[in-house]
């Protein structure tokens, strides 16, 4: 790992990466099986180059009193090592990086990210294929 975090590193300094976040002024709302998991009007949204737009949420907005700990962990050169939440019947359901290594995550230190595909996503009233937004 410690190659591919080397390369990641110099593709990120020359300006072959990056991420940015930005206060979400949308609503989302996470659901497994017609439950709600989360709903929130306070959104981090996170771009990262090649990757789809991230949404991470505030505690407070996430029925945490449904998630359980999972000993899924892992670790991203940009952002940090992450821990992971399953929902009922949705393992891995959330992700969150609750001291990211990096400057250009620190916003989303201790927010809770969806997994879409594993939850749905929903973002300002639309949801893609699988739970995946558009």
């Amino acid at each position: 790992m410690a190659g591919s975090d080397t390369l990641k590193r110099a593709a990120h300094a020359v300006g072959a990466h990056r991420i940015s976040t930005r206060p979400f002024a949308g609503h989302v709302q996470v659901e497994r099986d017609g439950g709600v998991l989360a709903a929130s009007d306070r959104a981090l949204a996170l771009e990262e180059t090649g990757l789809p737009t991230r949404y991470y949420l505030p505690r407070e907005d996430v029925r945490t009193d449904l998630l359980t700990p999972s000993e899924t962990t892992s670790h991203c050169p940009f952002k940090g090592d992450a821990t992971y939440f399953s929902a009922p019947g949705a393992p891995d359901a959330f992700w969150v990086y609750e001291d990211p290594s990096e400057a250009d995550a620190l916003p989303i230190a201790r927010l809770l990210a969806p997994w879409p595909g594993r939850v749905d996503v929903t973002v300002d009233g639309e949801v893609g294929p699988g739970g995946r937004f558009p």
